[in-house]
């Protein structure tokens, strides 16, 4: 084994207390918690923990909410804390770089990231739209007519039209799976226009995101770090969160079972954690938990970073075993509340006071607390965070293209495909119901114009002249006469088809 601290098999060096703090890559799965104020060193502990993992071979996702953790693609600058940092903590600084591909759901910083609708589904898609349960349920009936039909949603247009069908079709679809208002279908409706508005018509489209390739190496070994730009996406907080959650249950629905591995296979940072549980619903929160607590059994990490322990509802808070906890302010009641609770969840420290040393931890200094061999929390430990090795702040734009054209993914995403899907799909068939009724009239006029031009001979015809010599007619035959005419004058109507069927009924009487 060798002595550097920095390269110890099996670990990712977190930082030093009176001994060095580790995270065990084989609980790397065990998910995590990073929480404090702005600017208490927050995003350069999330760095250091994704250069480790990217180190050790295993890939990683981390949202960049600020633009800050662009730089862990470029080789760190020497700033003269960091140097000192790491002199402090007994480790040489080496300036690094690492490999890192971008991702951007405008495309626009990085590769587009796309989803279709039946990949979203319509638990997470009721939730991005903010529907109401009434909303909700018209949206499950919408997919499951889809289902049924076969018919394939992959971007707006196509839940869209689906939508309408179910609009013109409700009387059919209410004996089977209850009322569809036109009222919640416009509803809806204007909060397609709402997503679109906020850049989701490029997210919903193909080709599609293969979860696959955030799981890649470079030649060296090393994990890729995906970092997707978040930063115009937090204007749309609500699309950002549904993006987390979809990507987590992608995962969860698509990577085999793999119990405990000696390292994961993937490890998910999701800044700003707290949005993803914001006014979520019961049976969405049901999903996040399920998903969180089993996902480990996968091989994913998924680590939360936010300011507050309490943005982390319990249910997950118990499943995140590896804290860091960076300094908290105590100024207003939930303040104190959010100390006594972060305090609480550590393994206590008999000397000194975990919620004391919260209020007071200075920048780059956080408490400790990771998992042990047997998968029980450390005692919580005062420690001085290691510096990482890259580029810590974001990357200029030209240095961005540069890695964006560099990428191993270049090409694959780039370019928007439209299949034929159900937009098109419903469009051929509304088109070949009206050839069928077009022709069906046709031809039901020519058919009752030649019924109409005989009964008028054999009734009411002309012998010729002026109309000497002419058999008088009977009022039966004349009112026959009149019907006849009538019908005559009203080829290719419901009403004609009723009164010839009646005459010829009659006649066929006598």
């Amino acid at each position: 084994m060798s002595d550097d601290p920095k390269h110890q098999a099996g670990k990712i060096l977190v930082g030093k207390s009176e001994e060095y703090q580790y995270l065990l890559l084989p609980l790397g799965n065990r998910h995590g918690l990073v929480t404090g104020a702005t600017g208490t060193g927050k995003t350069v502990t999330l760095q250091v923990l994704a250069e480790g993992f990217a180190n050790a071979g295993v890939p990683v996702f981390a949202s960049d909410v600020k633009g800050d953790l662009s730089g862990i693609s470029m080789v760190g600058d020497s700033k003269p804390p960091f140097v000192k940092r790491a002199a402090d903590i007994g480790v040489a600084y080496t300036p690094d770089e690492f490999p890192v591909v971008f991702w951007d759901l405008f495309g626009e910083q990085g590769h587009p990231v796309r989803a279709t609708i039946s990949e979203m589904g319509p638990l997470l898609l009721s939730r991005l739209l903010e529907l109401n349960d009434t909303q909700e349920g018209v949206i499950n009936i919408a997919f499951r007519v889809a289902d049924e039909q076969g018919l394939l949603l992959l971007d707006l247009k196509d839940l869209r039209a689906l939508l309408q069908f179910v609009s013109d079709n409700a009387a059919d679809i209410k004996t089977k799976y209850g009322n569809v208002s036109a009222a919640s279908v416009g509803a809806i409706q204007r909060q397609l226009l709402v997503l679109e508005n906020q850049g989701a018509l490029n997210f919903f489209a193909e080709p599609a995101l293969d979860i696959q390739d955030f799981m890649r190496k470079d030649r060296d070994g090393r994990g890729f770090i995906n970092i997707l730009a978040a930063d115009k996406l937090m204007r749309s907080p609500r699309l950002y969160a549904t993006f987390l959650l979809w990507m987590l249950s992608e995962l969860f629905e698509t990577l085999p079972e793999v119990g405990d591995l000696d390292k994961p296979k993937l490890v998910f940072f999701f800044d700003e954690a707290h949005l993803l549980f914001d006014n979520a619903p019961k049976a969405l929160m049901d999903a996040i938990e399920q998903v969180v607590r089993l996902i480990r059994s996968k091989g994913v990490g998924v680590y939360f970073v936010t300011q507050n322990p309490l943005d982390v509802p319990e249910v997950v808070l118990g499943q995140l075993g590896n804290r860091v906890q960076h300094a908290l302010r105590a100024f207003t009641p939930r303040d104190q509340r959010a100390v006594r609770a972060a305090a609480e969840t550590f393994r206590q420290n008999p000397s000194f006071d975990t919620g004391q040393a919260i209020t007071q931890l200075g920048v780059g200094e956080a408490l400790v607390s990771m998992l042990e061999g047997k998968g029980t929390p450390a005692i919580v430990a005062r420690a001085l965070v290691a510096p990482p090795d890259s580029r810590v702040g974001p990357i200029t734009e030209a240095e961005r293209q540069k890695i964006i054209a560099a990428s191993p993914l270049k090409g694959k995403y780039d370019t928007l495909v439209d299949s034929e899907s159900a937009f098109e799909m419903l469009a051929k068939r509304a088109g070949e119901k009206a050839a069928a009724e077009k022709a069906e009239t046709e031809g039901e006029g020519g058919i009752m114009g030649t019924i109409g031009g005989m009964l008028g001979g054999l009734l009411g015809g002309s012998s010729g002249g002026n109309g000497k010599g002419r058999k008088r007619m009977s009022p039966g035959e004349m009112i026959i006469r009149s019907a006849t005419q009538s019908a005559a004058r009203s080829i290719g109507t419901q009403i004609t088809r009723v009164i010839l069927r009646n005459v010829l009924g009659g006649m066929m009487k006598k």
